[in-house]
């Protein structure tokens, strides 16, 4: 047993499981061997870089922090799409003439063709990789967001003739800017797992979670004051403007990052222990020359030098990286919801968020009612508190992702596993429940408790979500690094159907039942999912056994 975790007796080398530290009283993992790259501080590279220029493991660490930083502004502005509604319900109510859930149905929908959309790029970015993906939906966003300007004719009320057909068009657009952000929610995290090593990804995940669901959380506070000074089309106009302007730097600075590595050099998701595994690219190439054959090895070629604008570089496409059914890879996402440690992920990651939605229902809706009465500014304000939790969420997991990973793999005789990573979900228990319980009490008496608590304890609950976000993200990558890009897949359409739903019912549940009873239920939902990760720690090395003799998309023939 490692640190709590099961050892698993059928396999040699679990996947997932690495070697890390070169300690002399290692006694568990693949084995020492005089090829195994090595970092500058002596941790080993998992997986091993082969000695292809091409490989994204091989760029400079400047060149990998630069796509990533690119790719991160870019989901900045791609998640505002999420919430740029929170702060004007009242305002699109009275604008277009319809009711508070019609106003949700604009978040509903744009949830929903986030959803949808993910199947689809999950099975493009497997066949032609992620570049494309990244590109199409800048452009997206780009059309669908002029587009949802353009829906409102200007001045306080639409014209009555035209009022249900502007709502009709201005709900088309954001299906589509739900479009256009999918490859960001469903592609960022796994192009983090293609460009670094694991012990280099806990800070650059974690970067990339804030950028995805914590950025979103100062959007209505700018939103708010955009629609009282220039009206709320602006929003709109402005993230096409921004769009616009970040879409050279994909073009030129975000190349492709799907790399099709020798089996044998992925050596967190190998499983057997021979020390074939570690040999470098050119050593592979010798020994298959004098080895029998195994179809399943494909060496690598060693090829020019990898230029930063190279005519390749420059394409949104450079070849199929597989040669798997399009048809098949668009079902790959459905089975793995019955995997455990899918399923965990979505759980942490999605349900949070979905409370966040309910949370929103309140701030937008029942807030602008006695004894607050909110205009939409003060409405946006509300969600400073939210955008400071993320920072701290944030802060949090950059600074102990890492570290506390490196801490117990020494612990654990140099092995990694990555139910290691879990242990973020310790203070998302601590602030993300105790932000629900105290949001529930505090918002149903705003008469004595004022805005500033419910504000408060939604900053905790949003610190939670993030520490749960890059938690759920780190394990799917280090733990399922094949199949990362359907897990992805996954937690996206889980939480945006998932949100959907709240949006739908949200608003008639919360009156109906009441503020408090609906906050004391779902946070003592929450802590039964947070405590569900006890089993996952325990039991997730065997898990990822189990699954890896019993390959559930292989016995689907989806692979």
């Amino acid at each position: 047993m490692g640190l709590g975790v099961l050892d698993d007796k059928k396999l040699q080398h679990v996947p997932g499981t690495a070697t890390l530290e070169d300690l002399d009283e290692l006694n568990a993992g693949a084995p020492r061997h005089g090829n195994v790259k090595h970092s500058k501080d002596g941790t080993i590279l998992v997986p091993q870089p082969s000695d292809d220029p091409r490989d994204p493991l091989n760029w400079p660490l400047w060149r990998r922090d630069l796509i990533t930083c690119i790719l991160c502004l870019l989901s900045v502005i791609a998640s505002t799409l999420s919430p740029l509604l929170a702060a004007n319900t009242l305002t699109l109510t009275l604008y277009f003439q319809v009711s508070f859930t019609d106003i949700a149905l604009l978040t509903g929908y744009h949830l929903l063709g986030v959803g949808l959309a993910g199947f689809i790029f999950v099975a493009s970015a497997r066949v032609w990789g992620k570049r494309h993906l990244y590109i199409l939906g800048t452009v997206i966003i780009i059309i669908s967001s002029a587009w949802g300007g353009a829906s409102g004719k200007g001045g306080q009320f639409a014209p009555p003739s035209q009022s249900k057909g502007l709502y009709r068009s201005l709900l088309a657009a954001r299906f589509f800017q739900g479009v256009g952000l999918a490859p960001f929610e469903a592609l960022v995290n796994a192009s983090v797992g293609d460009l670094y090593f694991i012990h280099e990804r806990g800070k650059r995940m974690a970067l990339s979670n804030l950028s995805l669901f914590g950025g979103a959380f100062f959007t209505p506070v700018i939103v708010g004051k955009l629609t009282h000074t220039l009206g709320w089309q602006w929003s709109f106009y402005l993230l096409a403007i921004f769009s616009a302007a970040m879409l050279p730097l994909v073009i030129l600075f975000v190349p492709e990052t799907t790399y099709v590595r020798d089996d044998r050099l992925n050596t967190d998701i190998v499983t057997t222990s021979n020390a074939e595994h570690f040999k470098t690219g050119h050593e592979l190439q010798a020994s298959s020359g004098t080895s029998s054959r195994d179809d399943t090895v494909h060496p690598i070629e060693a090829r020019g030098p990898a230029k930063l604008f190279s005519k390749e570089n420059m394409m949104p496409f450079n070849g199929r990286h597989t040669n798997e059914s399009f048809f098949k890879l668009l079902l790959r996402p459905f089975p793995l919801f019955f995997h455990p440690g899918i399923l965990w992920a979505c759980l942490i990651q999605g349900t949070l968020i979905g409370w966040t939605v309910l949370i929103g229902i309140v701030l937008a809706a029942i807030m602008l009612g006695p004894p607050l009465f909110f205009n939409e500014v003060e409405t946006g304000y509300m969600y400073t508190g939210a955008f400071i939790g993320a920072l701290l969420g944030f802060a949090i997991a950059g600074l102990t992702s890492d570290s506390s990973v490196k801490w117990m793999t020494r612990r654990n005789g140099g092995v990694y596993e990555p139910e290691f990573r879990m242990l973020l979900v310790i203070p998302q228990l601590v602030f993300g429940c105790a932000g629900l319980y105290g949001f529930g009490i505090t918002a149903n008496n705003t008469w004595r408790y004022g805005w500033f608590w419910p504000d408060f304890f939604f900053a905790l609950e949003v610190m939670g979500m993030v520490l749960g976000a890059v938690a759920s993200a780190l394990y799917i990558v280090d733990a399922h690094r094949d199949i990362a890009v359907e897990g992805f897949t996954c937690l996206l359409v889980f939480k945006n159907i998932f949100s959907f739903g709240l949006t739908f019912s949200g608003y008639g549940w919360l009156v109906n039942a009441g503020i408090r009873p609906v906050f004391m239920a779902i946070s003592s939902v929450q802590v039964v999912i947070c405590c569900l990760t006890v089993l996952m720690y325990v039991f997730g090395k065997r898990n990822r056994s189990f699954f890896a003799r019993h390959d559930i998309l292989r016995m689907l023939n989806l692979r």
